[in-house]
């Protein structure tokens, strides 16, 4: 049974998580090595349960007993030892996602299962950074995480039925809609995310329309909720074009970065974790 919960990296997608597993009813500890890192996520942590408040999704009570059943570390390891899940929310680099798998692997329990917080990496690679693949498996949560209903749930080519089952009970109890979906580069909203938010970029590269104009037709003749844009901005540009560039190399050329995106991110315009993406937020 899944009663304490690892989270590890305290980014925009793991401080996310951490908050929906707390507010689901489980201990969970927010893990990340860098101390600075830690207190922004509790600080935005705590924003997301006083606007809770306000719109009374919760009462008092629930969001204090969901506070105190919420810790925070700078050691992953000591992090592990007591875990009966741990969720990774590191960035999407291989060798980061196998340095600290191979840590989980060295201190959590026997029966700890291991979920990978990914929009586009194998789950059946990333269980080969353990000795206990049947126990991973890819948990895709979507940006922001308290605000979006859905987990893609992605089983490797190793993982067992009952860790199948018992990440999906854990989804339910966060109160999410969970999708199973075979393994294959992408998924399914990957796939489909990358290539409209590479398509806008071309757009905007092409002079097609400014990025507001093409935000405001995806939202509302698309009804999506946000636009690519501002998607993008959010989840960051460098996350974006880490995601195409594997896309790329794994299905082919039709999702070759388009060059403007490929430029903003060298540039440093990342989105709206570095103050600037497509939108300008220093001012925000």
């Amino acid at each position: 049974m899944i009663e304490q919960i690892m989270v590890a990296g305290s980014g925009v997608m793991g401080r996310g998580i951490a908050y929906v597993a707390a507010a689901g009813g489980f201990h969970v500890v927010l893990a990340d090595v860098k101390e600075e890192a830690l207190e922004s996520a509790k600080q935005e942590i705590n924003g997301i349960f006083q606007k809770a408040l306000i719109r009374e999704i919760m009462t008092e009570d629930q969001a204090a007993d969901a506070k105190a059943r919420l810790a925070y570390s700078a050691s992953l390891e000591e992090a592990a030892k007591h875990a009966d899940l741990i969720i990774e929310a590191v960035p999407e680099k291989k060798e980061i996602k196998q340095a600290v798998f191979e840590i989980f692997d060295a201190n959590a329990p026997s029966h700890c299962l291991f979920a990978t917080n990914t929009s586009t990496m194998s789950p059946t690679e990333i269980g080969s950074f353990t000795k206990r693949p049947e126990n991973v498996i890819a948990m895709h949560f979507f940006n922001p995480v308290h605000k979006m209903p859905l987990i893609e749930i992605i089983r490797g080519l190793e993982t067992s039925d009952e860790t199948a089952e018992a990440i999906k009970s854990a989804a339910k109890k966060m109160k999410k809609e969970t999708v199973m979906i075979n393994e294959f580069p992408g998924f399914v909203t990957s796939r489909i995310s990358a290539l409209v938010g590479n398509e806008a970029f071309y757009m905007l590269q092409e002079g097609v329309g400014s990025a507001e104009e093409i935000d405001k037709a995806i939202r509302l003749g698309l009804n999506y909720p946000m636009g690519p844009f501002e998607l993008g901005d959010l989840v960051g540009l460098d996350t974006r074009l880490n995601n195409l560039n594997y896309l790329h190399a794994t299905l082919g050329e039709k999702y070759r970065p388009a060059p403007l995106l490929v430029q903003y991110v060298k540039a440093g315009r990342l989105g709206r974790k570095s103050g600037k993406g497509v939108y300008d937020y220093t001012d925000k």
